[in-house]
């Protein structure tokens, strides 16, 4: 089974979970920017975690299929049609052998995925079927898709999804992420530290894989923002010479020259993975035990919307006695 490229789009890879644990022989991580998105698109296909998908930035590929398929899409809405019919995303669906799923300009977001049951069938390159374009590594011989592709289908089992639906996030044109302090904070003054977490950032153009990039207001430093290079993490905020901050993503460098004023907490990065140029990002101030905190925050909140158990239809032996007494 097998899956043909009709029109790749600007930058469409393949990519899963990212690449671990190679980072001191300097080989980066890679994988999904939005890992929120891409964990979703494997849910309503019917996949295990860690299958690779389809990541598509800014505009959408063309695919034709070969044989029938469960297939889901999820992230920025990219106007999907399948044999010109509109498909919503976040919502599992079937393609028929010979069907085209044609995809558009992103309408919301910026990064749209595409899962199909089974996972995009490429070799591992240790552990990891992530392009990394830079490296040349994994996905399709380490490059973006290209119009004329064969993408392969891996097996599965055939399964149902356990979801057939999953709720839409929003994507605003102004965010507000979280961060911790970096392991260079004292190298900023209180003005620069006042500037970095009370002023709003403008994504830029030049801002890709490795790292959003921002115009705003110059973050003040002490005495120079050069370090001996030391270890980049996914959500590093680097603070280069002209003070204007850069958040490291995916296909972040292993290690970096410049003071980090601070990391981006990581249930916020799949927010900068959607950001456009010109959205605006502003960085809220939190510590370390708040951001380990706030997934148990989610839960309870979820837990609140649930409807209340079912009532007992019997009375059992606790009401039965409480009514003999009259209580």
């Amino acid at each position: 089974m097998s899956i043909k490229v009709i029109q790749a789009g600007p930058l469409t890879t393949i990519q899963d979970r990212g690449r671990f644990g190679y980072q001191r022989s300097g080989i980066g991580q890679a994988g999904a920017m939005d890992q929120e998105a891409y964990a979703a698109a494997n849910k309503l296909a019917s996949n295990l975690p860690g299958a690779a998908v389809l990541e598509m930035t800014m505009m959408g590929a063309t695919l034709e299929f070969t044989a029938k398929h469960l297939c889901a899409l999820t992230g920025a809405d990219m106007q999907a049609k399948l044999d010109g019919v509109p498909q919503e995303i976040y919502k599992s669906f079937y393609v028929e052998a010979g069907q085209t799923l044609t995809l558009g300009f992103a309408k919301t977001g910026l990064r749209g995925y595409f899962a199909v049951q089974g996972g995009i069938d490429v070799p591992k390159e240790l552990g990891s079927r992530s392009t990394d374009v830079k490296s040349h590594l994994g996905g399709l011989e380490g490059r973006p898709l290209k119009n004329g592709d064969v993408l392969e289908v891996g097996e599965s089992d055939g399964l149902p999804p356990i979801y057939d639906s999953l709720p839409v996030p929003e994507f605003l044109d102004e965010v507000a992420v979280r961060a911790i302090p970096g392991p260079q904070e004292d190298f900023f003054t209180e003005k620069g530290l006042d500037t970095f977490y009370n002023t709003s950032y403008t994504v830029t153009p030049q801002s890709d894989r490795m790292g959003i990039r921002f115009d705003g207001t110059a973050i003040e430093n002490k005495a120079g923002v050069d370090i001996i290079s030391d270890g980049i993490t996914f959500g590093s905020v680097q603070i280069p010479a002209n003070g204007m901050p850069i958040v490291l993503m995916a296909d972040h460098q292993t290690a970096g020259g410049y003071a980090k004023i601070a990391t981006v907490v990581s249930a916020d990065l799949p927010k900068l993975a959607q950001v456009k140029p010109g959205n605006k990002v502003r960085f809220i101030k939190c510590s370390i035990l708040e951001a380990q905190l706030q997934p148990i925050d989610i839960v309870l909140k979820l837990v609140d919307k649930l409807p209340p158990p079912p009532k007992p239809k019997s009375k059992g032996v606790w009401g039965m006695l409480k009514e003999m007494l009259g209580l």
